[in-house]
């Protein structure tokens, strides 16, 4: 079957849901200038995220981003926006939550459609941004501009795809393609199809300027700051280049999703589409296949939902794999988080055996002792005192024992519960 066959069983938002996404959005926008104009605040509104460009991807619950944009007179734009949100939602009886972030934003749930209420400056250039949710404006009007339904149809497919292949989002715990990214991405290259192929052959590094920002390669190099161009891809925004789009986007998560596209190109199938839950039985199956371990642990935080408490989880899971890996090799790993407070992480691992740990240098003497005095079965190996270590334990019975003696690092990181199973 033909990727164009694959592609056309894909699941649209329907016109019944956008109509009544819609009417959600029409009733909250009113009440919202209404707000700015009881307060006379030097404001206005203006939709932003996909339901605006006509990128939506169907989903169980929609989401809509309302910017507003404050006149320069105003210095701490979140809390200007928290007097408006606050009546705002007296005067419709819902309630709010407050996002942190690297500026601080409101959640507003209604009706099944999620309103995501930000503060932006009202600039007139993008170089005047003192945020990067500044730049949203522009972002809306060039893909405005350039979108056709065609093109719209392609992002929402290559959404559909990163979604489902769990490398969606410029999340930290993601660091993945964000939907302006892709939207970009879909307008350069013209279809999925093409993006697909394109991005399967980057072997290192690929400088993507759709606008012709710089005259080559080198030169957005030398003007993009260095810590923007370690990312595997370079998207120069074409709203402003000094920005690169995919700067959050990890070599790890880049190359999840290029084994997805090279497999997916060799044998397209519809289940690349589709979002699926961890199987923990069929993961229990494969331990055993492999005469390998089967460990799941649950891993809570106390942090903010979201971005602060998903990073969290994946840095502490991150952390546990390191210290697994000095002694097990990791056949698998699976993280799961769902924008909450708890994430659960999967292993299945093989015991090394036997390990061998490098002491000091022979020339240590008291060094030497301690380290006999540690450590059995101890050999000399060019200059260095090495010894031999048996891995007997379980990896469950190595995460309980790490558990306790490392308590009080693991609350340090954030983690205020952690079970073995």
């Amino acid at each position: 079957m033909n990727i164009k066959n694959i592609t056309s069983q894909i699941d649209f938002p329907s016109d019944t849901e956008k109509q009544q996404i819609k009417k959600e959005l029409d009733s909250i926008v009113l009440a919202i200038k209404d707000e700015i104009k009881k307060q006379k605040m030097g404001a206005e509104v203006f939709i932003g995220g996909s339901f605006v460009r006509g990128t939506l991807v169907k989903k169980k619950d929609y989401d809509v981003d309302i910017f507003i944009r404050f006149d320069w007179e105003y210095e701490n734009l979140t809390f200007e926006l928290e007097k408006i949100v606050k009546n705002l939602c007296k005067k419709i009886k819902e309630s709010y939550i407050k996002i942190h972030g690297s500026r601080d934003y409101f959640r507003i749930k209604r009706n099944g459609v999620i309103f995501e209420i930000i503060p932006v400056l009202k600039i007139k250039k993008p170089n005047e941004a003192r945020n990067v949710t500044d730049l949203s404006y522009f972002h809306v009007n060039y893909i405005k501009k350039k979108i056709n339904s065609k093109i719209a149809k392609e992002i929402i497919i290559a959404k559909n795809f990163c979604k489902a292949m769990d490398v969606y989002g410029a999340e930290s715990y993601i660091q993945g393609f964000s939907g302006y990214a892709l939207e970009c991405l879909l307008i350069y290259y013209g279809s999925f199809e093409k993006m697909l192929k394109a991005l399967a052959k980057v072997k290192d590094r690929i400088i993507i300027d759709p606008e012709k920002k710089y005259k080559n390669k080198d030169e957005a190099l030398i003007n993009l700051n260095e810590s923007k161009t370690r990312s595997p891809i370079i998207l120069v925004d074409p709203t402003w280049k000094e920005r690169n789009v995919l700067a959050a986007l990890s070599h790890e998560t880049f190359n999840k999703f290029q084994k997805a596209a090279a497999s997916f190109l060799k044998k397209p199938n519809i289940s690349y589409f589709k979002e699926e839950e961890i199987d923990i039985n069929k993961l229990r199956s494969e331990a055993k296949s492999k005469k390998a371990e089967f460990v799941c642990l649950a891993i809570s935080t106390d942090r903010q939902i979201g971005d602060i408490a998903g990073t969290k989880l994946k840095k502490f899971s991150n952390f546990i794999s390191l210290e697994l890996s000095k002694y097990f090799d990791i056949l698998r790993k699976e993280f799961v988080y769902n924008d909450s407070q708890k994430a659960h992480v999967y292993f299945i691992l093989k015991s090394k055996g036997e390990i061998v740990k490098i002491g000091p240098p022979v020339v240590m003497k008291d060094a030497i002792k301690s380290f006999k005095k540690a450590n059995k079965l101890t050999f000399i190996k060019n200059g260095l005192m090495h010894s031999k270590i048996k891995i007997s334990s379980s990896a469950k019975r190595f995460l309980e024992q790490w558990q306790k003696k490392y308590a009080r690092k693991i609350n340090e990181m954030g983690i205020n519960g952690l079970k073995i199973n």
